[in-house]
């Protein structure tokens, strides 16, 4: 009977260490296609790390110099690259490493302000604009969107009103409700002129008002990990929605430049391009007079002021014609590195499996061979099986 129980014991042992060593494989063999170590994103891995219905992703857009980078480092615990002066350094988008916030896992993702100083609007736009469908093509929809305001700005200028435009033709108005708008830099004014400046954002019709009035939120950020996790626990449990710009681009199957972002922008460009040959007129009334009094020197300034001018021109000209096609060849050349990183992602989860059913028949002719052991060499034997296991891989 003695004999019976003991033998039994060994062969539980057995199947439980089976078991194990099956999960410790399988599991081998899964992480070997999953990297979360990347923080900045590329064409080709827009990875949101969404796996499931209680992950988060949160976009954070606003101007350049708002603070966007530091608030998700801040929140994410993250080392995104931080500007310090006047030059963008967020010039492309970066995904942060995700963080556990109320048992959800949540990722932000930092984009460049449309007054960036390495890059076009147009560009800008076509970036955001790829990096958006190709997610949501993905079945991955955003749980919110996180706009950034400085409320130390004596006023909100053109550069700060252009960019909140291009962020609402972005979101569109069904999205607002899952918008929240973060103001910030409080330490940068006293109390009295932060709180007017807010009740004025808030009031304006010019400013915030109307998405305030739709759904949206306007909340401090008072620069701390606390305050930006309470900021996200606003949004976290929100049902994810699809930006107006996703849906428009592969529901709606449209160019971006007849999407509501790509129309506000060739606005723009052209206001600008107007505003410019009025300026070039003057140029030319100035120089005509500088002929008729000789002056060479006023002349040549006037020259050079005109050929700066016109250069300009022609580069507005040329953002608004290749909005659309370049975001074509950009978003053909996504589609073929998606495929074949599909392909190559089959492909090594195939091998993965070879490499698991070769190692685990492998542990089934070991444990096999131990079954005659006596039970002097069957117990460190298996002991060291299941060492060598966890500490260093299967066999």
């Amino acid at each position: 009977m003695q004999l019976s129980h003991l033998a039994m014991h060994r062969n539980v042992l057995l199947f439980a260490l089976v078991a194990f060593l099956s999960l410790v494989s399988a599991h081998q063999a899964l992480g070997t296609n999953v990297d979360l170590s990347t923080p900045v994103f590329e064409l080709t891995d827009p990875n949101l790390h969404i796996e499931n219905e209680t992950d988060v992703a949160i976009v954070v857009m606003g101007a350049t110099g708002s603070g966007k980078t530091t608030f998700i480092n801040l929140a994410s615990g993250s080392n995104l690259r931080v500007g310090g002066g006047l030059k963008s350094t967020t010039s492309m988008i970066q995904v942060a490493e995700p963080f556990i916030l109320d048992g959800r896992k949540v990722t932000l993702i930092d984009t460049p302000g449309f007054d960036d100083t390495t890059k076009s609007d147009t560009d800008i736009l076509r970036m955001i604009g790829l990096f958006l469908a190709t997610t949501y093509r993905g079945g991955k929809k955003l749980a919110g969107v996180i706009y950034v305001h400085r409320i130390s700005d004596f006023k909100m200028g053109g550069i700060s009103t252009r960019n909140f435009r291009m962020f609402r033709e972005l979101c569109g108005d069904s999205t607002l409700k899952n918008v929240v708008i973060v103001t910030n830099m409080w330490d940068h004014v006293s109390t009295d002129v932060g709180e007017a400046r807010e009740a004025e954002l808030a009031r304006e019709d010019f400013f915030f008002r109307p998405v305030l009035e739709k759904g949206a939120q306007m909340v401090r950020h008072e620069n701390t990990r606390d305050s930006a996790h309470t900021i996200l626990r606003r949004i976290i449990q929100n049902h994810p929605l699809s930006l107006q710009i996703q849906r428009e681009l592969v529901d709606e199957n449209k160019d971006i430049s007849q999407t509501a972002a790509g129309a506000e922008l060739n606005k723009e460009l052209m206001l600008q391009m107007e505003k410019h040959k009025k300026e070039m007129k003057h140029l030319q009334k100035d120089m005509e007079a500088a002929i008729r009094s000789k002056d060479e020197e006023t002349k040549r300034e006037l020259e050079i002021a005109a050929k700066k001018l016109q250069d300009e021109m022609n580069r507005i000209q040329a953002d608004a014609q290749k909005l659309a096609s370049k975001y074509e060849k950009e978003k053909a050349d996504m589609e073929d590195r998606m495929k074949q990183f599909a392909d190559q992602s089959r492909r090594d989860a195939e091998e993965a499996a070879r490499n698991h059913e070769r190692q685990m028949q492998a542990l089934r002719d070991q444990i096999s061979s131990m079954e005659d052991d006596d039970d002097d060499d069957f117990f460190p034997t298996l002991f060291k099986l299941a060492t060598r296991v966890i500490l260093g891989g299967l066999l």
